[in-house]
Parts: C-alpha cells; sequence; structure tokens
C-alpha cells in the first residue's frame, strides 16, 4: 500500500517554522500554511479568526459592492489599500494592522451623524428667538380692520386710559384710636343702610299751615342761633334732621313752629355737646317768645314721636368722610364744602329729593368745581362714595345754583357765616363755571 505524506502540525504563535519533512514516495514538497493562514494578534482581548489573502480580497470588494451608493471615495480607496497590504505575505504584524484597519473602514457608517452638544440656555434662547421672530413679524401687521376698529374706540372713548390709582385715606390714622380704622369701612357701610329709613320725604302736602318757604325761614334762623352758641357742626346737622322728621310725622302751627326748632336744637346740642346751652339760653335768643316750661314740654314731645332715635346719618357724617377721600383737600376746599352743602339744607326740595349720602358727596362735587380742582372726580372719590359723576351732576347743578344766588337771597344766614375771613370768605367766590347753571325755583 501507497503511504500519503501527512502535513507536519502547526507551530506555536511565536516558534519557527519547520522545514519540509520529505515523505516516502512522493518528490511534491509540502507547502507549510496553506493560504499562507497568519495569526491576527488578539484585539481588545479577544481572539479573532485567521483570514486568509483570498478570502480577504473577496470580503472587500463585496462589501465595497454593496456599499457603493453609501460610501465616500475615500472609503473604497481605504478597502482597496487594505487589500493591497494583506498581499504582501510573512509581514504578520503590517498585515494584522491592515486587517484591522479594514474591519474598522467596513464597520464604519458612512454618513456619521454630528451631535452638537449646547448648553440648555443656548437651546432656549434660540427657540424664543424663532418665536419672536415669528410673532414680531405678525405683529408689526396691520390690517384695514383693526385700524378703523382702533379709530372707533378713540372717537367714542373707549381707549383703555389708565385710571387714577385709588388712594388710602385711612393710612395717617393707623395709630389713632379715635379714627378706629379698623372699622371705618363697617361702619360707613351702615350708614349707607341706614339714611334709606331715616329719608326725609316730602310733609309739606300733610301740614295745611305750613309752607317749604317757612321751613326755609326756620333753618336759616336756627344756622344763626348755631353760630351765636359757637357749637359743634354735628349738632346743627342733627337739629335740622330732627326738625324735618318730627315735622313728618306730626302736624304743627305756625305759631309753634320756632319751639319746634328750638326744641331740636336743645336736643342736639344735649346729644353732641360736651357743654349744651341751657334752656334760659333759649328763651333768651328766642327773645322771650316761649318759657322755659314749653321748651321742655316740646323736647319730650319730640323724642317721644321719634321713639329717641337720635343716631341718624346725617349729611355730616358723609361730608367728613368725603372730604377727606377728596385727599387733595385743604381748609378752604373744607369751608366751601361746608358752605354748599348748609345751602342745600335750607332749600327744601333738596332735602326731600336726595339722601344724605348724595347731598354730601355733589356739595364735594361742586366744591371741586368751584375751586377748579382737577380732576373733579377721582377714582378714589368714586371708591368711597359709591357714586359716579354722572350722578352728582344734577344736584350739584342745583347747588352751585343756591350759591349764584345767595348774595341776593333774603336768607343770608349762610352767606354771612362764610363771608367772614375765619371760613375763608368762600361764598364771596365765583360760582362755578363748568355746571351748568339751572333755573331753580326761587323759594327765598
Amino acid at each position: 500500500m501507497a503511504s500519503r505524506a501527512i502535513a507536519p502540525l502547526q507551530q506555536p504563535r511565536g516558534e519557527g517554522k519547520q522545514k519540509n519533512v520529505p515523505v516516502e514516495g512522493r518528490t511534491r514538497r509540502v507547502l507549510q500554511d496553506i493560504g499562507n493562514l497568519v495569526a491576527e494578534r488578539a484585539v481588545e482581548g479577544k481572539l479573532h479568526a485567521q483570514i486568509s489573502q483570498p478570502i480577504a480580497r473577496t470580503l472587500g470588494n463585496a462589501q465595497a459592492a454593496a456599499e457603493k451608493n453609501k460610501k465616500p471615495i475615500a472609503a473604497a480607496a481605504a478597502v482597496d489599500a487594505v487589500a493591497g497590504n494583506i498581499v504582501g505575505v510573512g509581514k504578520g504584524h503590517a498585515a494584522t494592522k491592515a486587517i484591522v484597519a479594514q474591519k474598522n473602514v467596513l464597520k464604519k457608517p458612512n454618513t456619521e451623524e454630528v451631535i452638537v452638544i449646547s448648553s440648555d440656555e443656548e437651546d432656549e434662547g434660540k427657540c424664543a428667538a424663532g418665536r419672536k421672530s415669528r410673532f414680531t413679524s405678525k405683529k408689526n401687521i396691520r390690517t384695514f380692520t383693526s385700524t378703523l376698529t382702533a379709530r372707533s374706540k378713540a372717537a367714542c372713548g373707549l381707549t383703555n386710559k389708565p385710571k387714577d390709582p385709588i388712594e388710602n385715606i385711612d393710612a395717617a390714622d393707623v395709630d389713632n384710636e379715635l379714627a378706629a380704622v379698623e372699622y371705618v369701612d363697617d361702619m360707613y357701610k351702615f350708614y349707607k343702610h341706614a339714611e334709606d329709613s331715616s329719608q326725609i320725604h316730602d310733609y309739606i302736602v300733610t301740614q295745611p299751615d305750613l309752607t317749604a318757604r317757612m321751613r326755609s325761614i326756620l333753618v336759616d334762623w336756627l344756622i344763626e342761633v348755631h353760630r351765636k352758641f359757637e357749637l359743634m357742626p354735628e349738632t346743627l346737622y342733627l337739629a335740622i334732621n330732627v326738625v324735618d322728621r318730627f315735622l313728618s310725622l306730626r302736624t304743627a302751627s305756625r305759631r309753634e313752629l320756632q319751639l319746634v326748632g328750638i326744641g331740636s336744637m336743645l336736643i342736639a346740642s344735649k346729644y353732641e355737646e360736651i357743654w349744651a346751652p341751657e334752656v334760659n339760653d333759649f328763651v333768651c335768643i328766642s327773645d322771650n317768645a316761649y318759657v322755659k316750661e314749653q321748651i321742655l314740654v316740646m323736647e319730650k314731645t319730640i323724642l317721644e314721636k321719634l321713639e329717641w332715635l337720635l343716631t341718624v346719618p346725617t349729611p355730616y357724617v358723609f361730608l367728613v368722610r368725603y372730604i377727606k377721600a377728596s385727599v387733595q383737600s385743604d381748609k378752604e376746599m373744607e369751608n366751601m364744602v361746608f358752605f354748599l352743602a348748609e345751602l342745600g339744607l335750607t332749600h327744601y326740595p333738596i332735602v326731600t329729593s336726595y339722601r344724605p349720602s348724595v347731598i354730601a358727596a355733589s356739595a364735594v362735587y361742586a366744591a371741586r368745581c368751584t375751586l377748579d380742582k382737577s380732576p373733579f372726580w377721582t377714582e378714589t372719590l368714586k371708591h368711597h362714595t359709591g357714586y359716579s359723576e354722572d350722578q352728582l351732576k344734577e344736584c350739584g347743578e342745583m347747588l352751585v345754583s343756591l350759591h349764584a344766588a345767595a348774595a341776593e337771597s333774603k336768607l343770608r344766614a349762610v352767606y354771612r357765616k362764610f363771608s367772614s375771613s375765619d371760613r375763608g370768605a368762600v361764598a364771596l367766590l365765583t360760582p362755578a363755571k363748568s355746571l351748568s347753571s339751572k333755573s331753580l325755583k326761587n323759594s327765598t
């Protein structure tokens, strides 16, 4: 039997090549490492399979043909270079490097995605800039319709004008315990609610022996008595309120009308004053028209008829608050307000047509118009009074008309009182021209 040649075992890596041993019966030399097998060094700690030169060339060409549409020219050139490098047999170390480079090129994607790392602030800034550019272009575009709408609003006065801020009129009285800042708003809400029940209605029609003119004469005389006794302002307003409320509940003759006034002033003095005038003082000031006993009887009669109810909101209660809300008020402003308010008290139609709070607010409004305080009605006044300028114009015009006629009126107590220097002589000022004069029936 013929024997065949047995290839010798491959020496381990790192050892030299073995010489070919002749085989019996054959003259052909046995090649070592058929296919020029070269062991590749471990990459990343792993042993890679041996790759022959023909296989490497075929694989490189196949990969290049499959990805020729994706790979750039540089990648194809790299594959050819790798294939050329592999041809060199015996250069084990160079061939190993070439194969590793080939694998890296084949694995490397053609179109690399470049990721730019940026901070959040930069991204937000770019997004905000993009939005701003889009929105700015829209804002700058003005259509014909929007232009006409804006003009219409401006013509009708509907544009958004900045409102005057509402000032805190009680800030300076926070430390004043007598001011009762914590309760002042609730107090005036109660006054507003209570004034409806104490509103004076037209009672002259129920008085067969009295007229509105007689009532005006009585009030004018009470203003003189009040000034003579140097009483508090609250006393005057309460006395006139007591007179009107009593006459609305009981008929009185012409003879006892003055007695009703004396009894009312005595009651108001006892209620408001620290040192009230004595009964004999009223007898004297009435020129002994009534005796002491008559005054005391009338005082008791009035209190019983009114059921001893004296805590009522008079115009003075609201005047004090509204003058304070005027903010820019000074002594001249205060005197003008009281002058117009007392003129209103003498005018019967004003007392019976408007509530005390309306009379007080109208006096402040008319005074601001007379003294040319701009604006005539502020947001602060509107907030504290609860009335708009339009709601006060009618009553304000009536007060200004009374001011214009005061110098020639026969009832001159109010005019004389506020023509004196200690009252700023406000009665001598020119009436407000901004309020149109209304023809009033002259009750004086």
